[in-house]
């Protein structure tokens, strides 16, 4: 038969893990932490287990959750949210991500994505027969990377329908600022482009800086998919809870091709976070704290070897340049690594479109200290 995606592989996050598990190695590679959710939060999942939630939830979403998402994004972003309008619980992020794109890009219509680009976002444009076009992230002498807007307006044509943010930015922990925000909105005031804002990295962001949110800008939310997940906040990727909010109109659009994606997400997980929420509210809080601790400590870990730090401004990531170890391309130096080493890692050349750089590795620390060292002490021999 004939694909429909004739130019899409193996995603390389399952190629890298599945290298770590046959040479047994340490996963740096896949974006999951080692640490297991809140045992409160647990016990709240065991609960609603052993009392009868496990039939359809509500299309949109368990409305004690939404109504909880509601409160809570009223006092960090002042938005005020209708749970019952512009809050959709979805199957993960992904499933937020794939919904939302296929409810506004048409065949022939255009798609900007900043590179690099996680790899979820092409191949559902392709999907609804829209062009993906790249739009290289910027970066500086000390290795950090930001959009260049100059660049991204002189990309935008009659055809462009969705620019597709990821700030948090995964592979390269760059953040937004409310300048930016604000620029974003002067370049696209007279157009009818539409925003998806992939903010699953929202709670882990260093330094003191501040997350902006794409519902914090009124001019932008109008035209706005913001999606965010559990998964990383809580330490439960494998639970696929994730949820997008949007003006009425927008989400009136994506529940249309939600209904049909998933229907509803698991009832059981949904009722234990809308309790679990209402205990803890601010359980979120710690999280850049703690994963400042952890950025640190790996950085430290990792000055002993030869490896060269991009600085990190938030997720769970860190960028480092192999340059001074080998000069084969970042594809083949994972691989040589994973199976040599015993470390699994992402090459960066995977997120670009042309041209990638090549001498970049994306490591993921959200793991136990003892993982760490083992997997530093197993770099130090390169």
């Amino acid at each position: 038969m004939q694909s429909k995606l004739p130019g899409v592989g193996t995603t390389i996050f399952t190629v890298m893990s599945q290298l770590a598990h046959d040479c047994n190695a340490i996963n740096l590679s896949q974006g999951f932490p080692s640490f297991n959710p809140d045992p409160e939060l647990l016990d709240l999942v065991s609960h609603h287990l052993y009392s009868g939630a496990n039939q359809y939830a509500p299309m949109p979403g368990v409305l004690a959750l939404r109504e909880a998402l509601a409160a809570q994004y009223a006092t960090r972003h002042a938005r005020e949210l209708d749970p019952e309008l512009e809050i959709t619980v979805c199957s993960g992020a992904t499933e937020g991500l794939y919904s939302s794109i296929t409810a506004v890009v048409r065949p022939g219509d255009e798609v900007i994505v900043f590179d690099p680009c996680y790899d979820a976002y092409e191949p559902v444009v392709a999907l609804s027969g829209g062009i993906t076009r790249h739009v290289p992230l910027t970066r500086d002498e000390a290795g950090e990377f930001s959009v260049d807007w100059h660049r991204l307006q002189q990309s935008l044509s009659a055809a462009t329908r969705l620019i597709i943010l990821n700030f948090p930015h995964n592979p390269t922990g760059a953040i937004l600022s409310a300048h930016d925000l604000q620029t974003l909105a002067s370049i696209i005031r007279d157009t009818d482009i539409f925003l998806i804002s992939d903010e699953v990295y929202e709670h882990i962001i260093f330094d003191g800086a501040v997350h902006q949110s794409l519902l914090s800008n009124n001019e932008l939310w109008q035209r706005s998919f913001v999606i965010s997940s559990f998964g990383k906040t809580c330490h439960a990727t494998g639970w696929k809870i994730g949820y997008c909010i949007a003006p009425k109109e927008l989400t009136t659009e994506l529940r249309k091709v939600h209904q049909f994606t998933c229907f509803a997400v698991s009832t059981p997980f949904q009722h234990a976070l809308a309790d679990y929420i209402a205990i803890k509210p601010h359980y979120y809080q710690g999280l850049s704290a703690f994963y400042s601790k952890t950025r640190d400590y790996f950085a430290e870990l990792l000055g002993s070897t030869r490896f060269v730090l991009t600085p990190t401004k938030s997720t769970f990531f860190q960028i480092v340049d192999y340059s001074a170890i080998s000069h084969n391309v970042d594809t083949e130096f994972a691989s040589q690594m994973t199976r040599d080493q015993g470390v699994a890692s992402i090459p960066i050349s995977v997120f670009y479109d042309a041209p990638p750089p090549q001498n970049l590795l994306r490591f993921c620390f959200a793991k136990d200290d003892a993982t760490l060292e083992q997997a530093v002490d197993n770099l130090c021999k390169l």
